[in-house]
């Protein structure tokens, strides 16, 4: 885990609508598993932000709205699997159950489709938080 206390994990939420990040972090709440740290979310809408703030090598896992415009969530991980070396795990959220291959192409370790089920949501972020844990803990 990157983040600075091991009592929180740190979640960076990108999308350029304000409704799916809220809709992110309500799902997954302060607490994804019990077995888990608290999380702590970093609430982005512009691709710059996003590159920054992975490279500041703070956030433990990324949501990236793969719907999100200008910059889409799916090219965005490409890039940061590309330039980041060891990024940490990404989600993105796609915009129907068939655009899953873009996810894969993207190398994100996981894609969730919209709508969002927040119960779907949570056991892949829950699963990919746990991995991490292990690699690095």
């Amino acid at each position: 885990m990157t983040s600075t206390s091991a009592s929180t994990l740190t979640v960076l939420v990108y999308s350029d609508d304000v409704t799916t990040r809220e809709s992110v972090m309500m799902a997954l709440g302060s607490r994804v598993h019990p077995d888990l740290p608290q999380l702590r979310y970093v609430e982005v809408a512009t691709e710059p932000v996003v590159i920054q703030q992975m490279d500041s090598g703070s956030i433990d896992l990324a949501i990236l709205d793969g719907e999100a415009t200008p910059a889409g969530g799916i090219g965005i991980a490409k890039q940061l699997k590309d330039e980041i070396h060891n990024c940490p795990p990404i989600v993105v959220l796609t915009g129907r159950p068939n655009d899953m291959w873009l996810a894969t192409w993207s190398r994100a370790e996981a894609a969730v489709s919209h709508p969002l089920d927040p119960i779907q949501l949570a056991e892949t972020v829950t699963r990919l938080l746990r991995s991490s844990e292990l690699a690095t803990g």
